[in-house]
């Protein structure tokens, strides 16, 4: 059984589609408040992991544990949700009609309909809790601006937001500045490293600029397994990264 005191545990993990090893004898392990940056060329296995841990995609053999104790091939994806693990896909998908700030009352953990939702303003804890997001996510000024009003990057911070209203304990980041800004990269960067101070997250990215940026330990994936683990000093100075991924 896993340590108490990890929060993810792969050990083992594989999973083939029509014959291809997507992912392969995968082991990975991510402690509780740890930020971790997953880097890799295409094909690597970076979005076959990401749903293995979402409960997306069931692994043939290998360990997948939450939390210490929770056996997530043993869950479904809305169950797995339900437990506290969020995810952001590479495309941002907000509710383009609604303002910023109803965008995240939508997403608030809790027992709701939509629409209830957004005729009661909500608890005094609820109305702290969309004010502590909206400045994390610096969009405070843009609270009651229709969400289709903002630009890329802060579609993304506010899906990042509603991320957030769910209170997850692990938060998957795909590509996040994807089309950003350099000035909006740079924003994320410590946008993630507020969040990463009372959540567990990881970001899979390809931009190494914005992974330096991040500064924490980074995992090189290649052909569904680990090449190379480390500071992103230790791990763009190893040849076979450079060979597979950097050198190109």
């Amino acid at each position: 059984m896993p340590r108490h005191d990890t929060l993810l545990y792969l050990d083992g993990v594989s999973v083939s589609f029509d014959g291809f090893r997507a992912i392969n004898n995968l082991s990975l392990v991510l402690d509780k408040g740890e930020m971790r940056a997953i880097i890799g060329p295409n094909g690597a296995g970076k979005t076959t992991m990401m749903d293995i841990i979402t409960g997306k995609t069931r692994p043939d053999t290998g360990e997948v544990y939450f939390d210490g104790s929770v056996d997530l091939t043993a869950h479904d994806e809305a169950d797995i949700a339900m437990m506290g693990i969020g995810r952001k896909f590479q495309k941002p998908t907000v509710f383009e009609s609604h303002t910023v700030e109803d965008n995240l009352i939508l997403s608030l953990k809790g027992p709701r309909s939509i629409f209830p939702a957004l005729f009661h303003a909500g608890t005094g804890e609820q109305a702290r809790r969309i004010d502590a997001i909206l400045e994390t996510i610096r969009l405070g000024a843009r609270r009651d601006d229709l969400a289709a009003s903002l630009s890329h990057g802060q579609k993304q911070w506010l899906e990042i937001g509603m991320l957030l209203a769910q209170d997850p304990k692990l938060l998957l980041v795909d590509e996040p500045v994807a089309g950003m800004t350099d000035a909006e990269t740079e924003e994320t960067a410590r946008l993630l490293r507020d969040i990463a101070r009372d959540h567990s997250v990881i970001v899979v990215e390809h931009d190494m600029h914005f992974v330096r940026e991040l500064g924490v330990k980074v995992t090189c994936l290649h052909e569904g397994s680990v090449l190379s683990e480390g500071s992103l000093d230790h791990v763009s100075s190893d040849s076979r990264v450079i060979e597979v991924y950097l050198g190109r």
